[in-house]
C-alpha cells in the first residue's frame, strides 16, 4: 500500500474519531446501552489509530530537521550524528506503518480472536502409518493443553490409522474467550522426526501431519442455502457399537459452490451428526472467506504468522535432539516431553508477541 494512501486513510479515522468523541457523550447514546457499547468498541479501535498517527507526524518532522543537518550543516561530527538518527527514524517510521495498517486493514479479519470455540482438524500428512501415530500424539499434546487451560473438547469426526493413530480427526473446543486466538497459531504443517518403533535398523524417520483451526461460528454469521448442500447418508465405520454399523447415522455434506465436503459419524443419531456437520462447513466457509481476505493483504504484511496458511510448515519435534522449533519465529524449546505434555502456552504467547510487531 502506498504511503498517500496509508495517510489518507489516517486522516479519514482521525476525523471519525472527534466524530464519535462528541456522539458517545450524547444522553440519548448513553442511554441506548447497545448502541453504546457498538461506538465504545469503534472509539477505542480509532484511538489507537490516533495515537499512532500522531506519533508517525512526530516522527516526520523531526526527519525533516534531520535531513535539514544533512543537507545544511556543515559539522562532520553533526552529519555523522544525524545519520545514525535518520536511520532510527525510518525504522520507527516502517513500524508505525506497519501497526498502523494492521490496525486499519488486517484486524477487520481478526476479530474472532476473542472467539470462545474453535474447531481443529488434524490429519495424517506424508510418512504413512508414522504420520497416523504422529497424529495421536499431537492430539493428545492438545487435549492435555486444553485440561490445563479449563477448556472442554468433543470428538466430531475420527477416521482410524492402518494400524494405529488417526488418518483424520475433527475436534470441538470450548471455553473461555480467547480459546481461536491462541489455538489459531496452530494452523499448518507439524513434523516430527523420530525413530519409529518399527524401524529395525534404527534410522531416523520424518514424517508430517496438518493442523488446521477454524473459528467456530454461529449460523447467524455464515448463509447456507439449503439447496447448495447435497446430503448423503452412509453406516458409520467407527466405534458406538452394533446399532451405528447396522443404519446409516452418518453423514456427508458437500458445500457445491465451494466443493467443501464434511464428514460426521460420531453419534448414533443422524440428526445429531448432521448438525455437527453443518457446524463444520460453516466454520470451514467462513475461514475460506477468511483466507482470501488474508491473501490479498499478506503481500503487503509479509507475515506467516496466524495466517492460516496450511501448506507453511511451521514445527518441527526432533525427538533425539528432544527439541521442538517454531520455524515462523526460529524460536527451539529443548524440553520436548513437557511439551508434548501440553505444555505448549510459552510457544503461542511469544508467537502472539510476533504477530503484533
Amino acid at each position: 500500500m502506498k504511503k498517500t494512501s496509508l495517510i489518507q486513510k489516517l486522516e479519514v479515522s482521525k476525523k471519525e474519531f472527534h466524530e464519535i468523541s462528541k456522539l458517545i457523550i450524547q444522553p440519548n447514546v448513553v442511554s441506548n446501552q447497545k448502541e453504546y457499547k457498538k461506538l465504545l468498541k469503534k472509539y477505542t479501535k480509532l484511538e489507537k489509530i490516533v495515537s499512532l498517527y500522531e506519533e508517525y507526524n512526530k516522527k516526520l518532522a523531526f526527519l525533516k530537521e534531520i535531513n535539514f543537518i544533512l543537507e545544511n550543516d556543515s559539522d562532520t561530527e553533526m552529519k555523522e550524528l544525524a545519520s545514525t538518527e535518520k536511520h532510527k527514524v525510518l525504522e520507527n517510521l516502517s513500524s508505525i506503518e506497519k501497526k498502523s495498517y494492521n490496525l486499519l486493514f488486517v484486524s477487520d479479519y481478526t476479530t474472532e480472536d476473542h472467539r470462545d470455540a474453535a474447531i481443529v482438524e488434524l490429519r495424517s500428512g506424508t510418512g504413512g502409518d508414522e504420520a497416523c501415530i504422529f497424529v495421536e500424539d499431537i492430539l493428545r499434546m492438545y487435549t492435555m493443553y486444553f485440561k490445563k487451560s479449563g477448556w472442554k473438547y468433543k470428538i466430531i469426526h475420527a477416521q482410524k490409522g492402518g494400524i494405529k493413530g488417526y488418518k483424520e480427526i475433527i475436534l470441538d473446543i470450548n471455553g473461555k474467550e480467547g480459546v481461536y486466538g491462541n489455538l489459531k497459531f496452530e494452523s499448518g504443517v507439524h513434523r516430527v522426526q523420530r525413530i519409529p518403533k518399527t524401524e529395525s535398523q534404527g534410522r531416523l524417520h520424518t514424517s508430517a501431519i496438518t493442523v488446521a483451526v477454524l473459528p467456530k461460528v454461529k449460523d447467524t454469521e455464515v448463509r447456507i442455502n439449503s439447496s447448495d448442500i447435497k446430503k448423503d447418508t452412509f453406516r458409520s465405520s467407527g466405534s458406538g457399537g452394533q446399532h451405528v454399523n447396522k443404519t446409516e447415522s452418518a453423514v456427508r455434506l458437500t458445500h457445491i459452490p465451494s466443493k467443501i465436503t464434511v464428514e460426521c459419524q460420531e453419534e448414533r443419531s443422524q440428526h445429531k451428526n448432521f448438525e455437527k456437520a453443518m457446524s463444520i462447513l460453516r466454520s470451514r466457509i467462513y475461514q475460506n472467506e477468511k483466507e482470501k481476505k488474508l491473501k490479498k493483504i499478506s503481500i503487503e504484511r509479509k507475515s506467516l504468522i496466524s495466517t492460516g496458511d496450511r501448506s507453511v510448515k511451521i514445527r518441527t519435534y526432533n525427538y533425539p535432539k528432544n527439541r521442538v522449533t517454531d520455524h515462523r519465529i526460529h524460536k527451539s524449546i529443548y524440553d520436548l516431553e513437557g511439551f508434548m505434555n501440553g505444555n505448549i502456552q510459552d510457544m503461542i504467547n511469544i508467537l502472539k508477541i510476533f504477530e503484533k510487531k
